[in-house]
């Protein structure tokens, strides 16, 4: 079985060698890069499983690194987990808004680290109730095989947990899902404390696949709950 494939962006050299220790102790393949344009030229090349992208790099930023690795068909669906010291929330945010799966801040423990690239390389565990490959309304087009939504007939460009999110979502429709189960359906583990992260991806999902995201159609607030996506349509 092939292993599974990290690529480590930092400029700290200590840190890159921690954290190669002890993932390809884990038996997992790494590369690395000490900054943004080389991150970006690795990924195109090596299709990486997934990055784990300091913020604070030379040549380009990890912010611009996840841009460009998510506007890029060859590599949008590569899992990305941010790995920085900045830990304030409109960071955070703005990781999630530019597509990262998760955000780490340092220090962090390796077993901390190991749970969570484990978590997002899982895929979502569930058995849907519709498992069919299309979806389709007058204005909502989704094909879950090639994981292709449009609305209104243009291409909408979704991160891979909004596709994940709204995949669950449609493929449960009707039901609620409380906040917890969707955490631990896309994220594969609970938030310590909170669950924000969720509704960060809601709000950008809405926008994206709403025709007026101030009064949703599709996607459903049940206060207090979670979301269910609307079971009349």
């Amino acid at each position: 079985m092939a292993k599974e494939k990290i690529l480590v962006v930092d400029d700290e050299e200590h840190i890159l060698e921690l954290i190669r220790y002890n993932l390809e102790n884990s038996n997992y393949q790494v590369l690395t890069a000490k900054n943004g344009i080389d991150a970006i030229n690795i990924a195109n090349e090596e299709k990486p499983s997934l990055i784990l992208l300091d913020l604070m790099i030379p040549g380009k930023d990890g912010y611009d690194v996840c841009k460009e690795i998510r506007t890029n068909k060859e590599t949008k669906n590569i899992s990305i987990i941010m790995l920085t010291a900045k830990g304030e929330e409109l960071d955070k945010i703005l990781g999630l808004e530019l597509g990262a799966d998760d955000y780490i801040t340092k220090p962090f423990s390796i077993r901390e680290l190991l749970a969570r690239i484990k978590a997002v390389l899982r895929r979502v565990g569930n058995t849907p109730e519709n498992d069919d490959e299309i979806f389709k309304t007058e204005t909502l087009f989704i094909d879950f095989k090639s994981r292709e939504v449009k609305v209104l007939d243009k291409n909408v460009d979704l991160t891979l947990k909004e596709f994940e999110l709204l995949e669950i979502l449609v493929k449960n429709k009707g039901k609620i899902l409380t906040r917890e189960t969707l955490l631990d359906k896309v994220w594969g583990y609970e938030y310590i404390g909170e669950t924000r992260t969720v509704d960060v991806h809601i709000r950008y999902l809405r926008k994206k696949i709403e025709t007026d995201d101030k009064n949703p159609k599709y996607i459903e607030t049940i206060r207090g709950v979670g979301y269910r996506f609307n079971p009349n349509i």
